[in-house]
């Protein structure tokens, strides 16, 4: 049965497992220099509407090292620019590609589109999920606490589209999770309803402070996201106080670490101490978007 990755909402403890069990021993073999070619002959579509660096570059990067072909795709240079009902593309690429990574805005656009395909569709990002990214991060804090389990991980800043796959995420997972967010942005109201129901250990502040005390892991993104640019001014105005700086990772765990999805902004979400601080796990981070997404494209595309 073709199974797609669109929300991490739609996830089962054993799909967690079953990823961040792959991508370690991915990685591992890739670390010892062993090659892994288990989709050699395969061709894996990326259609971005958004631009990346990260995303793009680990999810090409894992097509290759595992064997496969991958094809970049502005829908900007395709029929989909030129209204072509995205139903249409769908079913054509399904004859040309063995699976899809889709970054774009709406999610309702990639649902639409994972509808009718017929190979596995992969959420890459859209404004309201970032399924992706948050399983790489949560694969880099097991390798640095042994664990999710038990954990307190404090969410900093925008309750968007990040927030929203890390409530999904802890929902089956059952770590706490503390979101500090301005009310003005907090999270969307019917996925923190969803998650607490299977969750009561997901909590929603206003205060930095009260959301960091204790926690383990620090995490927080940019202020204005991609398509945000115009609202740049005010949110740095609203957000000021949600700067992860010294003073807030002091009363986390001392054994705190600290993440970000990147870009980063020194200065503003984020200082530069804090970024280039020795709690920082931002590099590994970064780096683990390439394994976990060579596990997501081999277990999407062998089974």
């Amino acid at each position: 049965m073709k199974k797609d990755i669109l929300s991490l909402a739609d996830f089962e403890l054993s799909d967690f497992t079953m990823l961040f069990d792959r991508a370690a021993e991915l990685k591992a073999r890739h670390k010892r220099g062993i090659p892994d070619r288990t989709l050699t002959g395969k061709s894996i579509g990326l259609i971005f509407d958004k631009p990346s660096t990260r995303t793009r570059i680990s999810f090409e990067s894992a097509a290759i090292q595992l064997g496969a072909t991958p094809i970049f795709i502005h829908s900007g240079d395709t029929q989909m620019a030129r209204n072509e009902p995205i139903e249409d593309t769908a079913r054509v690429l399904s004859r040309y590609l063995d699976g899809v990574a889709y970054r774009t805005y709406s999610q309702e656009l990639i649902e639409k589109f994972a509808s009718v395909s017929d190979i596995p569709v992969i959420n890459a990002l859209t404004d309201k999920f970032h399924p992706c990214q948050v399983l790489s991060d949560l694969l880099t804090v097991i390798e640095h606490k042994g664990s999710i389990e038990g954990l307190t991980v404090a969410w900093i800043g925008d309750g968007n589209n990040m927030a929203h796959s890390w409530i999904n995420a802890a929902a089956i997972l059952g770590f706490s999770l503390n979101l500090a967010c301005p009310k003005a942005y907090y999270p969307d109201k019917d996925i923190m309803t969803r998650a607490r129901k299977k969750n009561k250990r997901i909590f929603l502040t206003t205060s930095p402070m009260d959301a960091a005390q204790g926690a383990d892991v620090i995490n927080t993104d940019v202020w204005a996201s991609m398509g945000q640019e115009h609202e740049q001014k005010e949110r740095q105005a609203v957000f000021a106080p949600y700067q992860v700086n010294s003073l807030l990772l002091d009363v986390a765990a001392r054994d705190a670490i600290v993440m970000h999805c990147l870009p980063a902004h020194r200065g503003e979400e984020i200082t530069a101490d804090v970024l280039d601080g020795p709690q920082s796990v931002v590099w590994d981070q970064a780096e683990n978007k390439l394994h976990m997404h060579k596990a997501i494209l081999d277990v999407l595309l062998t089974s």
